[in-house]
């Protein structure tokens, strides 16, 4: 909501606001008429005039600077009007407001000078946040993309990075589930790293947040921060702009800012109502399907199990699901110089998958005042979140896909609560692999989490007295969460019924985040050479802790039946670093930055490392020969070079040699004694940084004043001593797997974003966004310990201790290592039987191949916004093309001989079975990795804007559907699988809003 008021309504509801603020300016006016009185015998000007904001409202306590002579500087009344006297019809005169674009103007011999304001926020696409300071978007020497409030996709929107999806080249991210408590998986241009982390830092108003989660809260730790207290994303890709963040950048760094104060009084209110369907489910047979290949083909033991009813599992734990986001925010100024925002959010989102529910409430402070005729800005922003989440029971959508379709859900009596179950012949669940009834899994299965988290910041920006050029800048970050819950699941419930079942609580797990950040900026225009200088220098001190108490999972009777010691885990990492931006004559510029790091992570002699970056920029339409191209706006070619590094996704402690004492239950015994005894853990101390280069050339474009503009970017990356989690080498370490220094990975792409305003009129306006991104990742070296190479390390998911994916050398990580499957000459694959590709007359390890990789070859993303008078028309879409998936659903239960694993209990079958008539799993066979491009409207939106129905109320409705379509060639469930292997996954929900918005 936003209440605009205007007119007298606007100045009798900002009476009580601003009397504080009249009591400051009558006295500055009564002064210069004095000032006036005691030069009478002077020549003196009157200048006077109105300032108003973007909307046309009177603006209350805008600095009106005489430059030059500030003592006859004043500032704009209640209706906006301001009066000045001068010695001179010469001159300029500044104006200038917190949060608004200054503006400064020549008098020239004017009596009456009238001025509009914009607010900086409008600017956004001019104005870079570049991390450590801001940059005009023309002046750009790297790769960066910026996404503000305006471009954001709408819908329900549950977390940040889900506003940007689709929106920028190189990006990708792909939610990890459609349950509300999942998270995404983002990357930007791929990642560069192995088994540490790929994810891209997030700074948040200026505080690096650190990767991961929290109990309670695991795989959507960015979901903690409202989406719609956020006012840009920013993007940095290439070496160049984000070596100032050193050894956290290798895998790109995303900038969010929060929304500020405005002037005047803004109120805001909106609200979406949602309902959420499934989509597809796992492709397995109908109840009448399955009779019929068990009476054709099972056992008369098989046959006997069947039941005479029709049971569609997934109709019993999926649901519609209801969805509500509303947000409010009061935004204004507390007197001149002294900016407010302050917002109000509450999220709840139940799961598809029933019983699932994420509640969020969130709160947002934000103050910016400045004091000192704004030589000294101040930033204070406090978010607070609590979330409450219940987890469904996931395991009950395999349940949902293999439990017999023949037989009812309830058994007709009270054991097991009721619920039908396979029983052996002692009447206790069938074992082993048992399938247990997917409803009970669900409703017996009560499990929670109360998480909590707060994230502030104290911005100290001082310009200089003695010189105003020169900036000191201090952040203070603060960044807390805390996660706990519980777990019970009945002692009659049939999953834990031989232990009694689950009744248990977890954490509290604490995370502290302590950020200092000091340095100094100095900027200067120096005419005399057409030059611009922008230096920065700084010193960062950031300190991480995590916590968790003792974890003692008990059973119904208060048994223990798992213990996990008590962990502290904590690291620091220092960092000095400077960056300088230098212009010259408006169509040159050149950014070098250099930063040095030293981590806790790593020994003494590895702990520090310098990352260093320069980048090139030449604006060529600046140049005599095109500056008066009619249709040309902008052409700028850019080529940078950097290093960074990564430390992230490893242990704290991982080169230090660490010994665990042994818990209860697991003593040494010694005689009629049991003694507890110290085990070593994995350790590498020649540990060290993982590093990247990178090389980046971009030519930037615009046509017909930037009505047609875009980017092309090509990227060439090399990251050596790769960290990774790898296999230890027989003898040389206490555990099977070490974290290491492995090896070496490249990668390459090109990045094309192209965007129009093909009609922009009074009644029709029209955006179009398109971008594409091609990728190649490739593995170039493995080396495990000095002098020894290994050139295949199996990793991923895998069935039955089968792995499926390998890191190979010249290979894209995480490819696909399977048999070639033959075929007949119908084209049916034929069980067993695959292709001697060594030719050595055996078919053994021998013969597996690389086979395609899950990372898409392709990514591409399509937006467009059309508007006629009130209403407006939009939607998004995204392809990936390239990306394969191997199909584990329809592999495990795509055999016949997956129907029963014992006596008491028939599973069904994938549909696939129809297709391959397989009696035994196929593990490792090629048949399953499948082409998984695809084509995603992500959303369509049709909104109308109502404009004033009242002098303080304006109105906006919009209607929405997400997750529209999907069209694919894959036969799973879904084809965005990130680690490219599908096995019961929870489908993402069709989304159909309704907002209102004030």
């Amino acid at each position: 909501m936003r209440l605009n008021f205007t007119g007298t309504t606007h100045r009798l509801c900002l009476l009580l606001a601003a009397a504080a603020l009249l009591c400051g300016t009558l006295p500055a006016s009564a002064e210069a008429s004095s000032s006036g009185e005691e030069t009478s015998q002077q020549k003196t000007y009157e200048i006077t005039g109105k300032v108003t904001d973007e909307t046309g409202q009177p603006m209350i306590g805008v600095t009106v600077r005489v430059v030059g002579d500030e003592a006859r500087s004043t500032t704009t009344l209640l209706d906006g009007t301001y009066k000045v006297k001068l010695t001179s019809s010469e001159g300029t005169l500044e104006f200038s407001f917190v949060g608004y674009e200054s503006q400064t103007v020549a008098i020239a011999n004017r009596t009456t000078i009238n001025i509009q304001l914009m607010p900086q926020t409008q600017a956004i696409g001019d104005v870079v946040v570049i991390g450590y300071g801001t940059q005009k978007k023309n002046d750009l020497t790297g790769s960066i993309a910026s996404v503000s409030t305006k471009d954001f996709n709408t819908g329900l929107v549950g977390s940040p990075e889900q506003l940007i999806n689709g929106r920028v080249a190189g990006l990708q991210i792909v939610s990890n589930s459609g349950s509300p408590s999942a998270g995404s998986t983002i990357r930007i241009r791929g990642g560069a790293s192995l088994n540490a982390s790929n994810d891209p830092l997030i700074v948040l108003d200026g505080v690096p947040l650190e990767s991961g989660g929290i109990s309670g809260n695991d795989n959507n730790f960015l979901s903690m921060i409202n989406p719609n207290d956020i006012e840009s994303m920013t993007v940095l890709k290439d070496a160049s702009s984000t070596a100032i963040y050193g050894s956290r950048a290798s895998n790109g760094v995303i900038i969010i800012t929060t929304k500020k104060g405005s002037q005047g009084l803004k109120i805001n209110v909106s609200s979406t109502q949602s309902l959420q369907h499934r989509t597809k489910v796992a492709d397995m047979l109908s109840a009448s399907e399955f009779r019929s290949v068990i009476q054709s083909q099972g056992t008369a033991a098989q046959q006997a199990l069947l039941g005479d009813v029709n049971t569609d599992w997934n109709d019993q734990i999926f649901q519609t699901a209801y969805g509500t986001d509303n947000n409010v925010s009061v935004a204004g100024t507390f007197t001149k110089n002294f900016p407010f925002r302050v917002s109000l959010g509450y999220y709840n989102q139940d799961g598809i998958l029933k019983t699932d529910n994420v509640e969020r409430m969130t709160g947002n402070l934000s103050l910016s005042p400045s004091f000192f005729k704004d030589y000294l800005k101040v930033n204070v922003n406090v978010k607070g979140t609590l979330n409450k989440n219940r987890f469904a029971n996931t395991s009950a959508i395999y349940a949902a896909s293999s439990y017999n379709p023949t037989i009812p859900v309830y058994s007709g009596n009270d054991n097991f609560g009721g619920y039908n179950e396979a029983l052996d012949g002692t009447g206790t669940p069938s074992i082993p692999r048992q399938t247990y009834n997917p409803l009970g899994l669900i409703e017996q299965n009560l499990s929670k989490s109360d998480v909590k988290r707060l994230v502030g910041n104290i911005d100290l920006d001082y310009k200089m007295h003695f010189l105003p050029d020169l900036k000191a800048h201090l952040t203070l970050g603060y960044d807390y969460a805390e996660g706990k819950g519980s777990v019970y699941v009945p002692a009659t419930a049939a999953e834990y019924y031989t232990s009694s079942g689950r009744d248990y609580e977890y954490g509290p797990q604490k995370k502290d985040n302590q950020l200092l950040t000091f340095y100094l900026n100095y900027t200067k225009d120096i005419e005399s050479i057409r030059s611009r200088i922008d230096f920065t220098a700084g010193y960062d001190y950031q300190k991480w802790m995590s916590t968790s108490p003792l974890y003692n999972e008990l059973n119904t009777l208060g048994e223990s039946t798992l213990t996990t010691a008590a962990s502290d885990q904590r690291h620091v990492l220092l960092s000095y670093y400077g960056r300088l931006n230098y212009t010259f004559n408006s169509k040159y510029m050149l950014t070098a930055t250099v930063r040095r790091d030293g981590s806790s992570r790593f020994s003494k002699d590895n702990r520090w490392s310098t990352f260093p970056s320069v980048a090139l920029a030449w604006r060529i339409s600046e140049e005599n020969f095109l500056r008066n191209s009619r249709s040309l706006s902008n052409l700028k070619l850019r080529l940078s070079y950097g290093e960074t590094g990564q430390q992230d996704g490893i242990g704290n402690y991982g080169y230090l040699p660490i010994y665990t004492i042994s818990q209860d239950g697991a003593q040494y015994p010694f005689g009629d004694l049991y003694y507890y005894t110290y085990r070593p853990a994995a350790y590498v101390s020649g540990l060290k940084w993982e590093s990247t280069r990178a090389y980046n050339v971009g030519l930037d474009f615009g046509f017909f004043n930037n009505r047609l503009s875009g980017s092309i970017d090509y990227y060439n990356r090399k990251t050596k001593d790769l960290l990774a989690t790898v296999p230890s080498p027989a003898g040389s370490n206490f555990a099977k797997t070490i974290t290491t220094n492995v090896g070496n990975m490249k990668s390459d792409g090109l990045e094309f974003t192209l965007n129009s305003t093909p009609i922009d009129n009074k009644d029709w306006t029209w955006d179009l966004s398109y971008n594409l991104t091609w990728q190649s990742v490739k593995i170039t070296n493995l080396s495990l310990i000095k002098g020894v190479t290994s050139t295949t390390t199996y990793v991923g998911q895998g069935f039955d201790d089968t792995y499926l994916q390998v890191m190979k050398v010249g290979y894209a990580p995480y490819t696909f290592y399977v048999y070639k499957q033959v075929y007949d000459q119908d084209g049916k694959p034929i069980e067993g039987l695959y292709a001697d590709l060594n030719n050595d007359g055996q078919i053994n390890s021998d013969d597996l191949y690389c086979h395609h990789s899950p990372n898409p070859d392709v990514l591409m993303g399509f937006s467009s916004q059309l508007r006629y008078k009130q209403w407006n028309l939009g939607f998004s879409m995204r392809a990936s093309l390239g990306n394969y998936a191997y199909n584990g659903t329809a592999m495990n239960m795509g055999a016949l001989g997956t129907v029963s694993y014992n006596s008491f209990q028939l599973n069904n079958l994938s549909r696939s079975y129809l297709k391959t008539g397989f009696t035994t799993r196929q593990y490792l066979s090629d048949y399953y990795v499948e082409d998984a491009s695809f084509l995603k409207m992500d959303n369509i939106t049709l909104g109308y804007d109502f404009g004033n129905i009242s002098k303080w109320c304006r109105l906006r409705l919009s209607a929405m559907v997400q997750n529209v379509f999907t069209i694919t060639n894959y036969s799973g469930v879904d084809p965005e699988i990130y680690n490219g292997i599908e096995s019961s996954f929870y489908p993402r929900a069709r989304t159909y809003s309704l907002s209102i918005g004030f």
